[in-house]
């Protein structure tokens, strides 16, 4: 199958960040792209007004007509989120349409270009975010495909430069291991943050989720280069060259890691040299981890120890992570995304560093069911962290109520002074609660309540 066979392209789960970007990028290269999601939100908006239909109710009647006359020309891409019983896409599978999932489709784009691929249960959207802009920030050809938008480019697509050789132009991609949909991926370069036991639902135990992860890592090319967190087990899955690299040691390092300005300070120590003092607007000794990561890759691929330092210190952040809606000296807000034990705490602990004498308020929203009943004794460690938690009800996405699991099985761990309600009652919660510094933390729709807080809290 070549993508140039289709010249339709309809979209089951448009509204998504991946399949967003995968959308505009065929409306940018000329297919007539239309699609489904079963909410509007600010990325279903965008795509309206760059001229894609989208509709938001399962009606086969609502795919447009040209898309159903002209079956062999229709590509269909879909999430695994879309259910069994979806309407639409029964009727797509039952006539005979090409059906192909989001991740299928961008193994093909980005095979034919030279691939470097971020994976990670964390840290991948914003390292592979880093590394899209340190590339195209040093005039580099390239495209991108990122799981978050980026705050310097106000998208999660970038789109290279027409070329007659597109193996000549770099292509970062955010690998994502849910539905292990990495595996369509064969990447020149490739890194991996983290491996932590994460969509059990999809997955049943962590060791079968480090199957996959080892058997993307196996899919480097052999004259590849893999560069893997320096606490992970993944080297011997590779015939790629493999270089370690954490916040503290490894082949790619940070040194004199500090505090100025409510700013992270550091150098990235690595084995040719080292880059002083970059100055981040992204906050976070997380952050610091991944910038390393980017770096690396980017000295990989030949870029100067100058061009990565203006690079990151230009790094404007990706949307919800780590991103700051007040800051003045009375009042800090912060939402991010995090939604992992792991990424709840470190992002906790970089608050606390940057605010070490104020009182922290975490507004935490779980996400889904089956995670919040896997990991309910790690979110309460995590989330203890804060000097007072607002638990909110879970937020389902993808799944169905699972019997006995709610938020009150973290809250119940919870050791720090804690208060749990539902989304409607938040800011009444809120106005009697300290809110020196308030953070927001979920990947399900407390977002939406950003805005609110913010007017509360000045």
């Amino acid at each position: 199958m070549k993508i140039t066979d289709f010249k339709y392209v309809y979209f089951l789960g448009i509204g998504g960040i991946g399949m967003s970007a995968l959308a505009r990028w065929f409306a940018i290269n000329g297919f007539v792209v239309a699609g489904y999601d079963r909410t509007p939100t600010p990325l279903t908006n965008k795509l309206q007004t760059e001229g894609i239909a989208v509709h938001f109710d399962d009606d086969i009647a609502q795919i447009p007509l040209p898309f159903k006359e002209n079956k062999a020309q229709t590509l269909v891409i879909f999430t695994p989120a879309i259910p069994a019983n979806h309407a639409e896409y029964n009727f797509l599978k039952n006539n005979g349409f090409e059906l192909q999932k989001r991740a299928q489709v961008l193994g093909l784009l980005a095979g034919g270009m030279f691939t470097l691929a971020v994976a990670g249960t964390h840290g991948k959207t914003t390292t592979s975010s880093m590394l899209a802009h340190l590339l195209r920030h040093s005039g580099v050809n390239c495209a991108a495909f990122l799981g978050g938008i980026t705050q310097n480019y106000g998208t999660n697509l970038l789109i290279n430069e027409p070329t007659d050789d597109l193996s000549q132009v770099f292509c970062v991609v955010e690998a994502d291991e849910f539905d292990r949909s990495f595996l369509t991926l064969f990447p020149n370069i490739a890194v991996v943050t983290s491996t932590d036991a994460d969509h059990l639902d999809i997955y049943g135990d962590h060791h079968s989720m480090l199957e996959s992860f080892a058997a993307f890592v196996a899919q480097i090319k052999p004259n590849g280069h893999f560069f893997m967190q320096q606490s992970l087990d993944l080297a011997a899955q590779t015939t790629a060259q493999t270089s370690t690299y954490s916040l503290q040691s490894g082949a790619y390092h940070a040194q004199n890691v500090r505090v100025e300005n409510a700013c992270f300070v550091f150098d990235i120590i690595y084995p040719n040299g080292h880059i002083e003092n970059i100055s981040m607007q992204v906050p976070g000794f997380h952050n610091v981890e991944n910038a390393i990561a980017a770096a690396a890759v980017a000295l990989e691929v030949g870029l100067s120890e100058a061009q990565i330092k203006t690079g990151l210190e230009t790094f404007g952040g990706v949307k919800r992570r780590f991103e700051y809606y007040l800051k003045t000296d009375q009042k800090v807000l912060i939402d991010d995304y995090a939604h992992h034990p792991t990424e709840v705490e470190a992002f906790l602990r970089s608050v606390k560093a940057l605010y070490p004498t104020r009182h922290l308020t975490a507004i935490f929203q779980p996400h889904l069911f089956s995670r919040t009943r896997d990991f309910a004794a790690e979110f309460a460690q995590s989330l203890s962290v804060a000097d007072h938690l607002i638990l909110l009800d879970i937020y389902p996405a993808r799944e169905l109520p699972i019997e006995g699991v709610t938020s009150a099985l973290i809250f119940d761990q919870v050791t720090c002074l804690k208060t749990q309600c539902l989304k409607t009652d938040l800011l009444a919660t809120l106005k009697n609660s300290p809110t020196d510094v308030v953070v927001t933390i979920g990947a399900g729709d407390i977002d939406q309540y950003i805005e609110p807080i913010k007017q509360l809290l000045q």
